[in-house]
C-alpha cells in the first residue's frame, strides 16, 4: 500500500460535487489537503459570492483557522467530486513538528497566495474587461504556468472565471478567439498554451492604450 493510500485510510473522506465544506465566518477546526477533485474558494463581496481560486490535487486550504484560531475568512465548496485529507489541529501540529519540509512548503504556499491576492486586486483595477482577461492569462502564466515545448501552459476553465475576474463568459470566449486568431495562444479544453508572454504583454499594453484614448 502506497503512502497516499495509507494517509487516506487515516484521514481521508470523499465529498460529492456541490458539498459546502465550510462557510465564511464560521469557526474552523480542520484543514484540508486535496488528493483528487477540485475545490472552489469564495468570498462574499458586496452581496455577491466571488470565487477567489479553484484548487486541485496537491493543494491545501483551511489552514488559517488552525494557525490563527480565527473564523473562516472564506467559504469552500466542492466543484468536482473530491477525495480530501481532513487534518485536525493536533495532527497538524504533529506533522509540522515532525517534518520541517512540510512547514517550509506551507510558508512558500502562503507567500504565493499573498502574491496572487495582490494580482487579483491589480486585475480588478483594469476597467476594460478585455484587459482583465489578458492580464489574468499573463499573471497565471507567471505564477502557475508550466513550461512546455510550445511556450507556457496554464489551467484555464472558462466557466469558473466570470466570478473570479468580473467578466462575463461570452466576453472571455470572444477575447480567447481574438488571441487565438492573433497566434498568441492555443486552447485545448480547460488548458491554454501561451506561445510568447512578451508578445501577450505588448498586446495588453495596446488594449489599455486603446481603452484610455479610444481607437488609435
Amino acid at each position: 500500500m502506497g503512502a497516499e493510500e495509507t494517509l487516506f485510510q487515516r484521514f481521508g473522506k470523499e465529498f460529492t460535487k456541490g458539498t459546502v465544506l465550510f462557510r465564511e465566518g464560521e469557526p474552523g477546526k480542520e484543514m484540508f489537503v486535496i488528493q483528487s477533485g477540485r475545490i472552489a474558494i469564495s468570498k462574499r463581496v458586496r452581496d455577491v459570492e466571488k470565487v477567489l481560486a479553484v484548487l486541485g490535487p496537491g493543494e491545501f486550504f483551511g489552514e488559517m483557522a488552525i494557525i490563527a484560531n480565527k473564523p473562516r475568512n472564506a467559504s469552500a465548496s466542492v466543484s468536482e467530486d473530491a477525495k480530501l485529507l481532513v487534518i485536525d489541529p493536533k495532527t497538524f501540529e504533529g506533522m509540522i513538528r515532525g517534518n520541517a519540509e512540510i512547514a517550509v512548503r506551507m510558508i512558500k504556499k502562503l507567500a504565493e497566495r499573498l502574491s496572487e491576492a495582490d494580482a487579483q486586486i491589480e486585475n480588478l483595477l483594469h476597467a476594460d474587461p478585455a484587459s482583465r482577461v489578458v492580464h489574468y492569462i499573463l499573471q497565471t502564466s507567471q505564477t502557475r504556468g508550466r513550461t512546455v515545448e510550445e511556450g507556457v501552459e496554464i489551467e484555464f476553465a472558462v466557466r469558473e472565471l466570470p466570478r473570479q475576474i468580473g467578466v462575463g463568459e461570452p466576453a472571455i470566449r470572444n477575447m480567447l478567439y481574438r488571441l487565438e486568431r492573433a497566434g498568441l495562444v492555443e486552447r485545448a479544453g480547460d488548458r491554454l498554451i501561451v506561445y510568447d508572454t512578451t508578445r501577450l504583454h505588448d498586446f495588453l499594453q495596446y488594449l489599455e492604450m486603446k481603452w484610455k484614448f479610444g481607437d488609435l
